[in-house]
């Protein structure tokens, strides 16, 4: 499916800062929302911060991960403009895409009731590691782009 769209007329494509920092900002956002993922999903997985409850941890970072995650999600659609006929044929795009809908399904249901909960070694284990693959997955997927 083409988009009838001339990438030229993008105001990301005609500024040489407004698509850098519109990236910069993106994965600044990233980070923040999947640093404090991360953080929880150690905290689950037992490896670090064994002195916070996971529920504890993660309503204090959950302002964090919010605040990355809307960075992200208001960031992402605007680079998308820039060029959509390019994204919407590109493998790292569309694997991206996928597994960012995955880990946020996830993240808000699964995740977030383990997490909350009062979980088993197993189950916190468990949810953390597979929140943790998700999480690569989408940064993996976002870094292709350039290279499918």
């Amino acid at each position: 499916m083409q988009i009838p769209y001339d990438p030229a007329t993008n105001p990301l494509n005609n500024n040489e800062w407004s698509f850098p920092l519109l990236e910069i900002i993106h994965i600044v956002g990233f980070a923040v929302a999947i640093g404090s993922i991360f953080v929880v999903d150690l905290r689950l997985i037992g490896i670090g911060m064994r002195r916070f409850v996971p529920a504890k941890l993660s309503k204090d970072l959950a302002p964090w991960t919010l605040g990355g995650l809307a960075a992200v999600l208001i960031s992402g659609p605007l680079i998308w403009t820039s060029d959509p006929n390019m994204y919407l044929h590109n493998g790292g795009f569309q694997f991206k895409m996928a597994a960012l809908a995955l880990a946020l399904v996830y993240q808000y249901t699964v995740h977030r009731k383990v997490a909350f909960g009062n979980p088993s070694p197993a189950a916190g284990a468990v949810t953390g590691l597979v929140s943790l693959a998700l999480w690569v997955s989408v940064i993996a997927g976002g870094i292709f782009i350039a290279f499918v």
